[in-house]
């Protein structure tokens, strides 16, 4: 997988998919007698196979885990989270204090337990993949609350003493020097007093999220520890990338608009949400200046493939085996290297056949000798790296690195040449003065490239969505009440289009009230509805809602209620509501979404989680009959390629 399941092409790496050719660790551990439990994140199939029709071949439960609770895609709402149990929907509980990292872990905790109360004698494989620290960044109050001024200092400040510390914990090199800072991150004093105070809140709020997270890890472990099974357990914990810059200059409260519309957000809007940030009102991203200092003392950010974006910490935590509290290691490891590692402590040789299906062979080199051995040499010799274009090869302490320019000829691409060894953060770019070093590298990235299928070279963005099945030829859905919601990919394509959603419904004789259908959420989603007796219909474009009511109420008996969107230029239109075909309400819509509106999943007779309108609180269940609601597309869509990249850029 070369790169997130929507960014999907076709060619061997680049399926979007996990190939059946390479056996996951539960597949291979349940030929062991193990039972495996994934939990949270599953970005390891495109969301467009996140239906209750499926097809759930590359689902976690045949994919070799017994069971899954957890979301797929590349994020969702901390406090409204969209999650499936096994191979099915399922609501979040309902409660106040209900935030999703506690969640996960009390279902890891009831997992382990379960399976340990009944077979104390089987070993299990828990994969828990939290949606923290990705955007939204969304905590308890009281979390934020502790780290209030912390970060008033700023973030030039900020970095310099944060490499400081890693020094003096030997995490760097004594001699480490910050990276060349990103000409597009402003120094800290040239913000004003209202922008260092909302910059300095969203750095409080991530740094809440990220104790939070912190705190739930640390109830698991204190879990395995009260059933003995602390000492025996081998722990592996890492982040998947760098920090990410996608916040912008100073952030956002709802990262889709500036995302999926390329709108940025004006001070203004922050300074207004400075101290809702965080809460379920909010689907913030902290400033690009904080990620680049949450990346110290490394280079740009997250899909680059310099130490900004693949550089990340890995912790391993095993008692019987790694007596050594608080050790370091300094050895050059990647991801890939995991499950050579497990393989090799259990004693389990992998197949060259799992179910039929002949494997490829296993790419990575364990670093189970690091556990008693804390200077040994590095034993991996070499890793490439390639993401949209961006390519990168580390070898026997020496790094070739390019950023690629989208939509530029690769040739053209400068290398840039870093000792790693001797240059922990790639501050100095050695090109020059070694032409037939990085000569030599660059030949290497090829034969790495071609062995593991990172060819052809394909830098395209919004190419790869529209291939990945977002085309939907579809042009008319029909819905059923009480049916599984359906995730946001999947929704119908209603962006800069002329559309019509029609529900056919019985109102009883006292009236009726309650969604009729609801796509997407607070921070993005259009739904039409029926409150106080009327026909409502909500659009939330980002901190611009539009509405238009009936202007009489609904009577009872068989009706046809009716929203139809008549596109008169770009991203603009003219809405009317209709009841049995009679006008009765209209208004325009001056903007709206370039890419499909749906920031979340669609539900047919009630809304969930996060609502689209604050008329009303979830699930707003439809009071009447709902025969079935039709939705009508036309045929002059005109698509915004860019916007599309940017929201399927924000999935992984």
């Amino acid at each position: 997988m070369g790169t997130v399941a929507e960014f999907a092409t076709g060619y061997p790496g680049y399926q979007g998919y996990l190939t059946k050719r390479a056996a996951t660790l539960a597949e291979l551990l349940g030929e062991h007698d193990y039972s495996s439990f994934a939990v949270g994140k599953w970005h390891l199939m495109p969301l467009r196979d996140a239906t209750a029709a499926g097809p759930f071949d590359y689902w976690p439960l045949q994919r070799g885990f017994d069971h899954w609770y957890g979301f797929p895609g590349g994020f969702t709402d901390q406090y409204h989270p969209e999650l499936y149990e096994d191979n099915h929907a399922v609501e979040a509980p309902e409660r106040s204090d209900y935030h999703l990292t506690e969640d996960l872990v009390d279902r890891a905790i009831a997992y382990v337990r379960d399976e340990q109360s009944v077979a104390p004698d089987r070993p299990f494989f828990l994969y828990l993949a939290f949606g923290a620290c990705h955007w939204p960044h969304q905590v308890p109050k009281p979390y934020v609350d502790k780290y209030r001024g912390r970060y008033d200092r700023g973030w030039d400040v900020a970095r310099r003493e944060w490499l400081a510390r890693q020094k003096q914990h030997g995490i760097v090199p004594p001699d480490t020097e910050l990276a060349p800072g990103d000409p597009g991150v402003p120094a800290w004093e040239e913000l004003t007093p209202d922008e260092k105070r909302l910059a300095a809140r969203h750095m409080e709020v991530y740094a809440g999220f990220l104790d939070h997270t912190d705190v739930q890890i640390g109830r698991l472990v204190a879990y395995l520890e009260e059933i003995d099974q602390l000492d025996n357990t081998l722990l592996v914990l890492l982040s998947d990338n760098g920090a990410s810059d996608e916040g912008g200059r100073l952030g956002c409260v709802n990262v889709y608009k500036p995302h999926s519309a390329g709108i940025p957000e004006p001070t203004e809007v922050g300074l207004a949400a400075l101290d809702r940030l965080g809460d379920e009102t909010t689907n913030p991203h902290y400033p690009r200046g904080w990620a680049q200092a949450a990346n110290t003392p490394l280079k740009w950010y997250k899909k680059d493939v310099h130490g900004g974006g693949i550089r990340d910490p890995l912790i391993v935590h095993w008692p019987a085996r790694i007596t050594e509290r608080g050790g370091l290691r300094t050895q050059y490891h990647h991801v890939v290297d995991v499950v050579p590692t497990v393989l090799e402590l259990l004693g389990v040789e992998a197949p060259t056949v799992y179910r039929d299906v002949p494997q490829l062979p296993i790419h990575g080199t364990s670093l189970a000798y690091t556990f008693g051995a804390p200077d040994a040499p590095t034993r991996k010799q070499t890793q490439y790296y390639e993401m949209l274009g961006d390519r990168g090869i580390w070898h026997r302490g020496w790094k070739a690195v390019v950023r690629h320019t989208t939509g530029t000829e690769f040739e053209q691409d400068r290398w840039e040449l870093y000792h790693l060894d001797a240059d922990y953060a790639e501050a100095h770019d050695l090109a020059e003065q070694h032409p037939d070093k990085l000569r030599e590298m660059i030949e290497r990235w090829w034969v790495e490239a071609g062995v593991h299928g990172v060819l052809p070279l394909d830098d395209r963005g919004a190419e790869r969505v529209v291939t990945d099945g977002l085309g939907q030829s579809r042009t008319v859905y029909t819905y059923y009440p009480g049916m599984a919601r359906t995730e946001r990919w999947n929704t119908p394509n209603v962006a800069n289009r002329s559309y019509r959603v029609t529900a056919e419904v019985v109102v009883p004789t006292e009236g009726a009230e309650g969604v009729l259908l609801a796509a997407g959420g607070r921070f993005g989603g259009h739904a039409l509805f029926v409150k106080d007796g009327r026909l409502v219909y909500k659009y939330n474009f980002g901190d611009d809602r539009y509405v238009i009511e009936s202007d009489r109420p609904i009577r009872p008996g068989r009706r046809r209620l009716c929203f139809e969107f008549s596109k008169t230029g770009q991203l603009r239109g003219r809405g009317a509501l209709l009841v049995d075909d009679a006008p009765v309400g209209e208004g325009e819509l001056p903007r709206t979404w370039p890419t499909d509106p749906s920031r979340a999943a669609l539900r047919c007779g009630r809304d969930g989680g996060s609502p689209v309108s604050e008329a009303y609180a979830c699930p707003f269940a439809f009071t009447g009959l709902i025969r079935r609601v039709v939705v009508e597309l036309g045929d002059d869509q005109q698509r915004d390629a860019a916007s599309e990249l940017r929201a399927a850029l924000a999935e992984d």
